[in-house]
C-alpha cells in the first residue's frame, strides 16, 4: 500500500505514543534537558494543546512518522506562516521519502491557508535531518536564540 499523510485528530494522538517514545529516545542525546517526558505525557500535551496540529505518515495502517506544526501570525506582512516544530520518522522507515512527504504536506496545507512561508529549527547535532533540509529548503537568514527557563526540561 502507498504512503498516506493525514491529520491526526486530537482524540487519536495517544496512538502515536510508540513514535513519541522513539523520538524522545533519539533526541535525548541531542537536546540539553535532563529528563524526556513519557510518551503518554507527550501525547496528552498534543491532544490538549489548542494550536498544535499533528500530521501522521502511515503505510498499511502502521504509523511511521509524524510532524507537529503551528499556524502563526507573521506580523510584518500581515500574513500567516507555518512553524514545523517536530518531525520524526522511525529509523527503519528512513530513506523512503517519508520526511520529505510530511514536509510537502505541511507546504500544501500552508498554500491552502495562504502562508507566506514554512519555517523550522533543527539542533546542530542532528546531521541526518540537516542533510535532508539542505537538499529541500533554503537556510534562513536569521539566528535562533534560547533562554532556558527550566534547564532540566529544555531544548
Amino acid at each position: 500500500m502507498s504512503l498516506q499523510i493525514r491529520p491526526s485528530p486530537r482524540v487519536e494522538r495517544h496512538r502515536l505514543t510508540p513514535l513519541f517514545a522513539a523520538y524522545g529516545a533519539e533526541m535525548r542525546e541531542t537536546l540539553a534537558g535532563a529528563t524526556v517526558a513519557s510518551p503518554e505525557a507527550q501525547a496528552s500535551l498534543l491532544a490538549e494543546h489548542p494550536a498544535a496540529e499533528v500530521l501522521v505518515a502511515e503505510r498499511d495502517g502502521a504509523a511511521l512518522g509524524f510532524a507537529v506544526l503551528f499556524d502563526l501570525p507573521e506580523i510584518v506582512f500581515a500574513r500567516r506562516c507555518g512553524q514545523l516544530d517536530d518531525l520524526f520518522v522511525l529509523p527503519a522507515a528512513r530513506g523512503q521519502g517519508i520526511a520529505r512527504a510530511l514536509i510537502e504536506e505541511c507546504c500544501a496545507l500552508g498554500r491552502e491557508r495562504g502562508w507566506s512561508h514554512l519555517r523550522w529549527i533543527v539542533p546542530e547535532g542532528d546531521a541526518g535531518a540537516i542533510a535532508l533540509y539542505e537538499r529541500i529548503a533554503a537556510r534562513a537568514d536569521w539566528r535562533s536564540y534560547v533562554i532556558r527557563l527550566d534547564p532540566a526540561a529544555s531544548l
